[in-house]
């Protein structure tokens, strides 16, 4: 019969020889090591950091406005707004915000709530109208530069930040710890769901992992972690190469794909990456 021993036993209720052991191997223990001078004591492996670290994010908003803006300087997006022609109407602010996705739309809502009568509010009629287009009527010419004017006030920036977590980050993060993903596997879903949305076409976020899920397991379901994070980004590449906008596919073959080939999962600096032929370096 097995002696299972209880902290609450005592020595006393072991026999006697396993009681001279764990006295003998207690006060080894306990003893200091003189005939090691050299001994040091392992350090405590750190835990690593979600994406959801304040450092790491301020990496994934880097990362992804020199894909989106070609500048690490992602505070600056604020301001940002163009039609780029992808045919989602006007693409704004620090996330790209779109007056065809219903996320702009969203975005000046809650301005509009937080702040009654701000320079954008009386855009919000035209905002519903061309909900699901390419169109800027009742937009142009001044809604640009009125997002512009709307961008120096910090209450516009402050939703510009909450509606970019509420939307993207956070159920990009989420979805990554569930799936068991470190930093780097939560930032390729992240940049995933800021660039193809969270929908039910077959280009969606979700419709991607369903894609790389039929090739490989991640590591929550006993799969190995680069294995999968290779199949996602395979599938990623995929649903890029199905819209002409979208089809350079840099963001993904020369930044990404680079940190994963390195082994970096934990998207821990110095990193080095491309976008669309430019270089960036962050220490």
């Amino acid at each position: 019969m097995v002696h299972i021993f209880r902290a609450a036993d005592g020595l006393a209720a072991l026999p006697a020889s396993r009681r001279t052991f764990l006295t003998l191997t207690g006060a080894l223990a306990a003893a200091p090591l003189l005939a090691s001078p050299h001994a040091v004591a392992s350090p405590t492996p750190r835990a690593a950091r979600g994406l959801d670290d304040p450092a790491k994010k301020e990496i994934a908003m880097k990362l992804v406005s020199s894909a989106e803006n070609s500048s690490l300087d992602w505070k600056a997006q604020y301001k940002y707004i163009e039609d780029i022609g992808d045919g989602r109407g006007y693409t704004a602010g620090i996330i790209g915000f779109c007056s065809g996705t219903g996320d702009m739309l969203d975005l000046v809502q809650l301005y509009a709530d937080r702040k009654p009568g701000n320079v954008l509010a009386k855009y919000l009629p035209a905002l519903r109208a061309v909900d699901g287009s390419d169109s800027h009527a009742g937009l142009d010419p001044n809604y640009p530069k009125d997002w512009r004017t709307a961008a120096q006030d910090t209450a516009f920036q402050q939703a510009q930040n909450d509606e970019r977590d509420r939307v993207y980050f956070n159920p990009a993060v989420s979805q990554g710890k569930t799936d068991g993903l470190r930093a780097l596997g939560q930032f390729a879903y992240y940049d995933a769901i800021v660039m193809h949305g969270d929908g039910t076409d077959p280009t969606s976020f979700r419709n991607i992992r369903k894609r790389a899920l039929n090739k490989a397991k991640p590591p929550a379901q006993g799969g190995d972690e680069t294995t999968y994070l290779n199949a996602f980004l395979d599938a990623r590449v995929w649903a890029m190469k199905q819209e002409e906008a979208h089809s350079d596919t840099s963001r993904v073959d020369t930044a990404q794909r680079v940190f994963l080939r390195k082994g970096n999962l934990d998207l821990d600096p110095p990193l080095d990456w491309k976008v669309y032929g430019d270089s960036y370096h962050l220490g």
